[in-house]
């Protein structure tokens, strides 16, 4: 009996240390304002939408009611388009407090209508996972692989041993820029430039690579 009691009391003084988390990590975390829902995909999804149920705000990263389950096997398999140019920071990925939840994580960036297929490729950065249903694990990304993200895949590689896979939350922080229009006037420019003006573009694309 004594034990039960000590049990509860412990939940519930770990609950009220998470109330006082600063305002700001919500904001941080509000990339998913910033993703073209009506295009995300998820593949292998058990139920067709389910997928976009996970990107919620930081307030509702516990709910219950959203979540995607896999269907054949495991593995999931998420695209993701931005409304604009993302700066990756970090990923929480939270799940069921089993082994259905997520085990392994690989990120890609920019590669639009990514299949199973593709996965194959090396990814950005890859993570072993812990799990996590309370959805306090950040893992921080390589930012200068990440600093300029159109669209980001996670592909759910494996879980703890389960048939397949649940994901209730996928947060995600960084920073945003709108996405700009002047790669037009920069193609027009090019379309009727000078011959002169070539020495100094040939070096443009190299500083690109650098940074």
């Amino acid at each position: 009996m004594s034990g039960h009691g000590h049990g509860h009391g412990h939940g519930h003084g770990c609950g009220c240390e998470g109330e006082h988390e600063p305002a700001e990590r919500g904001l941080e975390y509000g990339l998913y304002q910033k993703i073209d829902l009506e295009k995300l995909q998820c593949l292998n999804e058990s139920r067709d939408g389910d997928g976009k149920l996970v990107f919620k705000p930081w307030d509702q990263r516990n709910d219950r009611d959203k979540f995607v389950d896999s269907d054949a096997d495991e593995e999931l398999l998420f695209n993701i388009p931005f409304t604009g140019s993302v700066k990756l920071k970090g990923i929480i990925i939270s799940g069921e407090n089993d082994s259905s939840h997520p085990a392994e994580i690989r990120l890609y960036k920019n590669i639009p209508q990514m299949s199973f297929d593709d996965t194959g490729r090396e990814p950005e950065q890859a993570f072993r996972l812990n799990r996590d249903p309370a959805a306090e694990l950040e893992y921080p990304t390589k930012i200068a692989r990440f600093s300029n993200v159109q669209h980001l895949s996670i592909h759910i590689s494996k879980n703890f041993g389960a048939e397949s896979t649940r994901v209730y939350y996928i947060g995600l922080r960084g920073e945003y820029s709108e996405a700009h229009r002047h790669e037009v006037t920069i193609c027009n420019y090019e379309a009727t430039a000078n011959p002169a003006d070539h020495k100094v573009e040939s070096i443009i694309p190299q500083t690109n690579f650098i940074s």
